[in-house]
């Protein structure tokens, strides 16, 4: 097989299967083998497609970019990279969109900081990251990768939302009626005010520890220097 033909294949199976057993096969599976044998055979089978996708990309041969990047493309991209950070580490703390005992009671809070940006900050974060990808490497298979992501990232938020208020109920519904699917969507209609979404202590600071340490392990374990440390070495 074609080393973009394989990259393709191997991203529809990782997104495909991992799409499938988080919704429509998620039930009928969980009841045959119980809560921990359901886990298990998600995990085997998400690291297993990940992993073919991570080999394919390997096999992927030099390819000429798409469009001239520069400087400011760069800073962009990293900046980029470093809300990804922020909604990723805020998301941690108080998402009733985890799985966690707490997450109805989470819901009954007011939505503030990432929460208040949109309900899914953490595939949010995803997306953005897929995207800071494809405008500084803009090779056909890089764009390939960074679809698969984004696509996974919000298309499985989508269909997070109608799994958690079936197994929610009026605790999600409640949550989903006060966020946004949309980041800032709920700011710019005038319902929500902006100061609500501003990220909290731990949001910024866990998020910008997160991208320095990221950047800098991006140039370290030899791939292009990111962030940062494209200009101070």
């Amino acid at each position: 097989m074609e080393p973009m033909s394989l990259l393709i294949t191997t991203c529809v199976l990782f997104v495909g299967s991992h799409l499938l057993l988080s919704h429509p096969l998620r039930d009928p599976l969980a009841g045959r083998l119980g809560s921990r044998g359901f886990q298990i055979v998600y995990s085997v089978v998400a690291f297993a497609t990940l992993a073919m996708v991570v080999q394919a990309w390997r096999g992927m041969p030099p390819e000429p970019p798409l469009w001239a990047v520069d400087d400011p493309l760069w800073a962009l991209a990293s900046l980029l990279v470093l809300v990804a950070s922020i909604l990723f580490m805020g998301s941690l703390i108080g998402n009733p969109a985890l799985p966690a005992p707490g997450a109805a009671f989470a819901a009954q809070k007011a939505p503030r900081g990432v929460f208040a940006i949109t309900r899914h900050p953490m595939m949010w974060g995803f997306a953005l990251w897929a995207l800071a990808h494809a405008l500084v490497m803009p090779t056909p298979g890089q764009l390939v990768l960074s679809a698969a992501i984004a696509f996974l990232a919000l298309v499985g938020s989508a269909g997070q939302d109608g799994k958690k208020a079936r197994l929610m109920g009026d605790a999600w519904r409640h949550w989903a009626a006060r966020t946004s699917f949309v980041p800032f969507a709920r700011q710019v209609a005038g319902v929500t005010p902006w100061g609500d979404a501003i990220p909290r202590a731990h949001a910024l600071a866990g998020g910008f520890v997160l991208w320095l340490a990221a950047t800098w392990a991006h140039g370290a374990l030899g791939f292009m220097a990111a962030g940062i440390w494209r200009w101070i070495g």
